[in-house]
């Protein structure tokens, strides 16, 4: 069945948030096993004319993605918890984001860089070393992701990764958005956010290439501020793909992203799929697109 609109989200700390057309729903299961869910209304860059524009729309759907990211998280953490903690302000939600984003451009782009640079004499093509780098790069971040699938909150995470996928493949297809039903679908999906790291870290190769071997503070700086141009270019790269999935070639190119997923998604439990199909149901009660079936969460 095909949607004008595509909803997506991410895992939280016991539960899923799912994106809508007008809010951002989360839905965590307390300790006591109840469901709480939390409403975010979008604030107008995420839902305007910039948001369809190609190529501007990649940056601003990762900054949404960190913003919301972000937020989700600490609320997730709080009802999982049971603890009161009251809501990030928004200087401290900018200072986490920006801490983030150094953090992952430091280890996912810089220090590829100079890791490459230590064996710089050794290199004769410029395409050789942005080849090298690129292949640093992957093996960082398929250590990163290998490393911390063996801490048991992040696997529970990754599991609510996977009810989110299952979900968001049921309701695309129309069927009831019911365990049982929702369990036959897979873990992986062509729009995740796994599938665009990989997307950027091969669109970064060639990018960088272009711009060849210089002095090293131009590389430097070549690797933090065209990071937003490469996330658009990966952004529109990751959708076309979704979107043209029954075409052969372009399904060997999405294959790699998908076979990724299985480091970031686990067999969710019908429990787990619970938490993500409210969510679903109730960000489609938002949009006037659902039945309301639970209230949001006060709190």
């Amino acid at each position: 069945m095909a949607r004008e609109f595509h909803y997506g989200g991410q895992a939280v700390m016991e539960g899923v948030m799912i994106r809508g057309k007008k809010a951002a729903v989360v839905a965590v299961r307390r300790p006591n096993g109840e469901l709480a869910l939390n409403i975010r209304p979008l604030p107008a860059i995420y839902t305007g004319r910039l948001r369809q524009v190609p190529f501007i729309r990649g940056v601003i759907v990762l900054l949404e993605a960190l913003v919301l990211g972000i937020s989700s998280l600490v609320y997730s953490a709080n009802v999982s918890l049971e603890e009161e903690g009251e809501e990030l302000s928004r200087g401290a939600t900018w200072l986490v984001l920006l801490v983030s984003i150094a953090f992952a451009v430091g280890l996912f782009f810089l220090a590829p860089l100079f890791l490459t640079r230590v064996i710089d004499p050794y290199i004769n093509s410029s395409l050789v070393f942005h080849l090298i780098e690129g292949g640093i790069r992957l093996v960082i971040l398929l250590g990163y992701m290998m490393a911390i699938s063996f801490l048991p909150d992040i696997r529970k995470v990754f599991a609510y990764h996977g009810a989110e996928h299952k979900t968001i493949h049921a309701y695309e297809d129309g069927v009831p958005l019911e365990a049982e039903a929702v369990q036959k679908y897979s873990t992986a999906h062509a729009r995740c956010g796994t599938a665009f790291l990989l997307a950027v870290l091969v669109i970064a190769i060639i990018v960088f290439a272009l711009i060849g071997r210089q002095v090293v503070w131009l590389m430097v700086l070549s690797r933090v501020l065209l990071l937003p141009v490469i996330a658009a270019l990966g952004y529109e790269a990751t959708q076309y793909g979704a979107r043209h999935m029954n075409n052969v070639l372009v399904r060997a190119l999405v294959a790699p992203g998908l076979w990724l997923q299985r480091l970031t998604t686990r067999e969710p439990d019908d429990k787990q799929i619970e938490v993500a199909v409210a969510a679903l149901q109730q960000a489609l009660v938002v949009d006037g697109e659902g039945e309301e079936e639970a209230q949001p969460d006060s709190s």
